[in-house]
């Protein structure tokens, strides 16, 4: 019976792939409208393409390195076998994910800018169609690759006593996260660095020293700018998201195989359960989709609200069928577990909407932040950094809520046994299918999120192209709302994030039950002298076992090492912005001062020379960070051992989600204050406050698209990195 519920999966798997491909073709069938348009849509595309590429090769080298060194551990018996093949097709359809959203948004940004010559509305659906794709694309492919191993190892993993074979299966598939967040934490971190490095060179120069608006044609690094949008917000999201997707679903499924392991009827709905509610979310993604459009005189405001009825109408239907679902799965507690995904579900909506009060221009705080600007750059810095750091509390809150609510819900509020063995374990299945609650409609969310770069692009095309000011208005318009709806997706990533990384802190217990089994080591001994069976160990026991207590000083060694990746990273990605972009800066310098003719039109400024500074700086400077992402986890694990490695996760997710939301709303706060005053208010453009803030838009750029977004892979890749070499922990740690 369960397997006849889970052929729902690669159902929806194929469903949203096709949709997403009758979304490109539509958008495809539209036209990019003049020859400059044409021309520029051109420079654009191929500039994003030649970037890809050269990432892809830097990354195919590191996953061939990684692969080997899996197939070593395999080989002397610390891994399993499947491991490096499940790593390789994580990191592919992660970078394919990122590759087909990417194509789309250059496809579509010439063709969103040429619909609103006809109307807003046609703009609008032809950007929130190339966002769709991206959705459609990241789900497809991500429940494509899930039921394909599940199939798989369902066929070669033996049979095992007391439901081992499920705990097999679901660690095993585990593995292709780390793939898919190695492959993600190179696309944010490259993908970053690139744009923003062009993004500062193009207003610091262009904006502020030469006085030409934003996207002119005689600025040099304007078409670096548009491909850096693409590289950056689309095909990095994209795969962030992805491995976010899949992390929740495979760490669901792994805790509820163990949490349901004497039980191997309800322990294959468990299993089952996450997969299914995602592959529902599917369908129902794809309706939201289909309900947005808007009137012709929208406002920024109206445009929100048509997204959010989109969204908005997924979520509450999904929120029903959870009951359906986990009904007819014939779970005991299918009401508390629904409530659990709902919880998560309403956690996601309220991080969104938190995020929109604070970075929108539409709303007090941003408004407040720009009419500092009337009192220098200064004071809109101070302004923007204390709306930034006092943001925090509504998605702290949201997650706590959502982390205690789920727990509680799944062992059906019995708070007198909350922390019993058995309640442990439903409470973190509660936990992790709240996560999957929140990423069930990931299809119309992404989509919201991936629009905002197309309506950028557009508004760079209608600029560079010369349309006539009526344009430029709509495209605006655009633009704003895509500025609010990327800081809305950043929140929602992070979110999630969080109660994945949860997840699979609790999913590594389960890999070094295996791990010990692998080992040989089939019995623990307690520090009281008991003992247990490594098979039938509860999560309590494990944590006794090796001791995972604030009186341990490796927990909190391990807590202090988290904590500190945090801020190495983020301090390792600005500056590597802040150099990329110094060489930019210099290039457009040189380049008004050496082409003559460029600032009359009379000459063509060399937009290729300005690509090449951000591929190069972006490959050159993503490989230290991304390396130490991977490299700490393990040499925690051999000197710190379990324990350690449980303070490293515990520390990396406490302080790594707080930096994520504060730069994400500081910047997306900075650049809509920008965005207010260039729409006419205190001034408009090229007034003293305008001028401030787009100081206060540069610093803030690589806080919310480089060095922020990139934490919520850091904390989830330093946990795929601690399951997939838990073997090497458990047999070589010092302490």
């Amino acid at each position: 019976m369960p397997m006849d519920y889970f052929i729902i999966v690669p159902i929806a798997s194929i469903v949203a792939l096709s949709f997403a491909y009758y979304f490109y073709k539509s958008i495809m069938k539209e036209s990019e409208g003049t020859v400059k348009m044409k021309t520029i849509a051109g420079y654009i595309r191929e500039g994003a393409v030649s970037y890809l590429k050269q990432q892809y090769k830097v990354v195919t080298l590191v996953f061939i390195v990684l692969a080997l060194i899996f197939g070593v551990m395999a080989f002397f018996g610390y891994q399993n076998n499947w491991v490096p093949f499940a790593f390789i097709t994580g990191g592919f359809f992660s970078a394919l994910a990122g590759y087909f959203g990417m194509k789309t948004a250059t496809h579509a940004s010439a063709r969103t800018a040429n619909a609103v010559r006809r109307s807003l509305n046609s703009g609008l659906k032809i950007a929130f169609r190339s966002g769709a794709v991206m959705g459609l694309v990241v789900v497809g492919l991500a429940l494509f690759d899930i039921s394909a191993w599940y199939m798989i190892l369902d066929y070669f993993v033996d049979d095992a006593d007391a439901g081992h074979k499920l705990i097999m299966i679901t660690t095993t598939m585990l593995t292709f996260g780390m793939g898919a967040s190695t492959q993600a934490l190179f696309a944010r971190v490259g993908g970053g660095i690139y744009t923003k490095a062009a993004d500062v060179g193009a207003d610091l120069v262009g904006k502020v020293e030469v006085g030409i608006p934003e996207d002119d044609p005689r600025n040099p690094a304007a078409i670096a700018d548009n491909v850096g949008d693409n590289v950056g917000d689309v095909a990095g999201m994209g795969a962030d998201l992805y491995e976010s997707y899949c992390g929740s679903i495979l760490s669901s499924a792994a805790l509820g195989a163990s949490a349901f392991i004497m039980n191997p009827e309800m322990q294959k709905n468990a299993v089952f359960a996450p997969m299914i509610i995602a592959a529902i979310g599917v369908f129902l993604s794809i309706i939201g989709i289909f309900i947005i459009k808007t009137k012709e005189d929208a406002t920024v405001k109206q445009l929100m609200n048509s997204l959010n009825r989109g969204v908005n109408i997924s979520a509450f239907f999904i929120a029903i069928s959870t009951f359906f679902i986990l009904y007819l799965l014939d779970f005991s507690n299918w009401v508390g577990l629904s409530f659990s995904v709902i919880t998560g579900l309403i956690a996601g909506i309220i991080l969104g909407q938190g995020t929109e009060y604070f970075t929108s221009s539409s709303h007090k705080p941003t408004i407040n932040i720009a009419k500092s600007a009337r009192s220098g750059t200064a004071t809109l810095i101070i302004s923007g950094m204390g709306t930034g750091f006092i943001s925090t509390f509504i998605p702290v809150l949201s997650i706590v809520s959502a982390i205690l609510i789920a727990y509680l819900s799944a062992i059906q509020f019995n708070l007198v046994n909350m922390l019993s063995a058995d309640n442990i374990s439903m409470g973190l299945y509660g936990i992790a299918i709240a996560s999957v609650g929140m990423l069930s409609t990931l299809g119309i969310t992404l989509a919201t999120d991936a629009y905002g770069p197309v309506a950028d692009n557009a508004g760079g095309i209608a600029e560079m192209s010369g349309l006539d000011t009526e344009i430029r208005k709509r495209t605006d318009i655009l633009d704003t709302l895509g500025n609010t709806t990327a800081a809305t997706g950043k929140g929602f990533a992070i979110g999630s994030a969080a109660l994945t990384a949860l997840a699979l802190m609790a999913s590594f217990i389960e890999e070094i039950r295996v791990a010990l089994i692998r080992a040989g080591d089939n019995i623990l001994t307690m520090v009281n002298g008991d003992s247990v069976e490594v098979a039938n160990a509860s999560f309590v026991d494990f944590v006794n076992y090796y001791q995972v207590t604030l009186m341990n000083p490796k927990v909190i060694a391990g807590i202090f090492i988290g904590s500190m990746m945090v801020f190495l990273f983020c301090g390792l990605t600005i500056n590597a912005v802040g150099r990329t972009a110094g060489d930019m800066v210099e290039e457009v310098r040189r380049q008004f001062r050496e082409i003559k003719g460029i600032l009359t039109g009379e000459a063509i400024p060399d937009y290729a020379r300005c690509v090449s500074i951000s591929t190069k700086g972006a490959q050159r400077e993503m490989l230290l960070p991304s390396i130490l992402a991977v490299l700490v986890p393990i040499i925690t694990g051999l000197l710190f051992g379990v324990s350690g490695v449980m303070g490293l996760l515990a520390g990396g997710l406490g302080s790594g989600f707080l930096m994520a939301v504060f730069m994400a709303n500081t910047g997306g706060a900075w650049d809509n204050a920008k965005k207010y005053i260039e729409m006419g208010n205190l001034g408009g453009k090229g007034s003293e406050s305008h001028k401030a803030a787009i100081v206060g838009d540069t610093v803030g750029d690589p806080l919310k698209d480089t060095s922020g977004p990139s934490l919520n892979i850091l904390i989830k890749l330093m946990s795929m990195v601690s399951l997939v070499m838990a073997g090497l922990t458990v047999a070589w740690s010092l302490i």
